[in-house]
């Protein structure tokens, strides 16, 4: 009897540290299967070298741009082929090279905080015998208006589409009443050569940077519940969304991928989570570029008439022509006539006091500019909003009036932001159409394989925990 107690007693023993070493084994198990789930990535995920080209997917967004009269296909087709080389060539010509800029002004709103971390966050500036001689000289005034001859259709018309086919008389000295800089203020400005201050990753980031578009979008252009704004206001906050993607896009194209070798390259991460995850971002971003090339081509033969004029006769000759080729496309033409249609605009008896409305608050956001912390940065937003501005001004009145009595009167300065803004949503979009998909698959296998990894591991916990409460049973018996 005692001899038979005694086995049972090993057998149970034996029993035992089975149980104890399946579970063992069970819980390594699943640790090493859950350390495998996690693909290797030999590079830092959403990072690539300007070496690098990834395969380009099915287009993702189709069909008409929203509020346009194109289609997405059609936009990228066009920017590749025509836009994009035809705007690069433009602005590396000395007229468009340079631009006029008020750097040093004090924020409106709230004392400057602003800090950059890189050096990239500086502007260079022109020393006086770089820019154009012909820049310095006083602006033309331009005639009386009692000597300018409207020919822009009758009266009664709300919104008419051409322009006086004579409408050039010199640059004029006319502000801008849409932006709120005083660009006649020669004595605080100073020329830039944008070709050495590109738009890039800058290291402006924080608070203070949080802060101008907080300022932006809560203050001046709150995002629309769809059935509480009306078109108008509407687009106001598709325009702003639509350059604040492109700007977003020109950040991520252009990074800092390691400072300590000094590599740049193409942020995708950063690119996917600021725009490409929200497709109304991108769709904006179409918009935006549709409306101001609308005011390209509505102003088509006041910019084909002007005079582009550095003192290089070569030079300015090929400015002219690249300008006639971009204003007179026939690929363009034939496949977006009219990008985007302002006539339908303004209409009711709240038209003229929206439209004032909203030239306040776009002014409003352009003196938001000067609060920006990093001097490149400003550059660029001053440029951008000042291009925006001045697209607003062609399309739309300068007053809040009727346009059909007035005649366009433009700023040098007014047209090469208008330009140089065009350029940098070409190349926003073009940006996307390229490398769009590439970064859209590396995230979703980012997620793919983040949500796998969970799995497993929580089916593997299942198991050790059920393979445990055995144990913890057998246990119990033999007790």
């Amino acid at each position: 009897m005692v001899e038979s107690e005694v086995k049972k007693i090993k057998k149970g023993d034996k029993m035992k540290w089975r149980w104890v070493i399946g579970a063992f084994t069970t819980i390594l198990l699943a640790i090493a299967l859950a350390s495998r789930s996690t693909p290797k990535i030999p590079f830092k995920s959403g990072q690539f070298s300007k070496s690098c080209h990834c395969p380009q997917d099915k287009h993702r967004y189709s069909g008409i741009v929203e509020d346009c009269c194109c289609d997405y296909e059609t936009v990228d087709h066009l920017n590749e082929e025509v836009l994009h080389p035809l705007l690069q060539d433009l602005v590396k010509t000395p007229f468009f090279r340079y631009f006029k800029v008020k750097l040093w002004c004090n924020c409106p709103f709230w004392p400057d905080d602003g800090m950059c971390r890189l050096r990239d966050c500086s502007v260079c500036e022109c020393p006086e015998n770089e820019f154009p001689e012909l820049f310095k000289k006083p602006y033309h005034h331009g005639l009386p208006s009692d000597d300018l001859k409207c020919q822009e259709g009758k009266p009664q018309a709300a919104v008419d589409r051409t322009l006086d086919s004579k409408a050039f008389r010199g640059w004029t000295e006319t502000d801008n009443p849409w932006t709120y800089d005083d660009e006649t203020d020669n004595s605080e400005m100073t020329y830039v050569n944008l070709q050495l201050n590109p738009e890039r990753y800058t290291g402006y980031t924080g608070p203070s940077a949080r802060r101008i578009w907080d300022a932006v979008y809560s203050e001046n252009c709150p995002k629309y519940p769809a059935e509480e704004l009306c078109q108008e206001e509407k687009i106001l906050y598709k325009l702003i969304s639509g350059l604040h993607s492109s700007i977003s896009i020109h950040i991520a194209s252009d990074y800092l991928l390691d400072e300590a070798t000094n590599l740049w390259g193409h942020n995708l991460d950063l690119m996917y989570n600021r725009v490409l995850r929200y497709p109304n971002r991108v769709q904006n971003l179409y918009f935006t570029f549709l409306f101001v090339l609308r005011a390209v081509t509505k102003a088509a033969d006041y910019l084909e008439q002007a005079e582009y004029d550095t003192g290089n006769p070569t030079e300015d000759l090929k400015t002219h022509s690249l300008m006639r080729q971009l204003l007179y496309n026939p690929k363009l033409q034939a496949a977006c006539p009219l990008p985007f249609d302002e006539a339908k605009l303004w209409k009711g008896q709240r038209g003229p006091e929206l439209k004032q409305k909203i030239q306040a608050q776009f002014k409003n956001i352009s003196a938001l500019m000067d609060c920006v912390g990093c001097e490149k940065c400003r550059l660029w937003g001053k440029l951008q909003v000042l291009g925006l501005g001045t697209a607003l001004k062609i399309l739309f009145s300068v007053n809040g009036e009727d346009h059909s009595h007035q005649t366009l009167e433009l700023q040098r300065n007014e047209v090469i932001a208008l330009i140089n803004l065009l350029n940098r949503l070409s190349e926003s979009i073009k940006f996307v159409h390229e490398m769009g998909a590439a970064a859209e698959k590396l995230n979703e296998g980012t997620v793919t394989s983040t949500r796998l990894n969970s799995l497993v591991q929580q089916a593997w916990a299942s198991i050790v925990m059920i393979q445990l409460q055995r144990t913890a049973s057998f246990f119990q018996k033999l007790d």
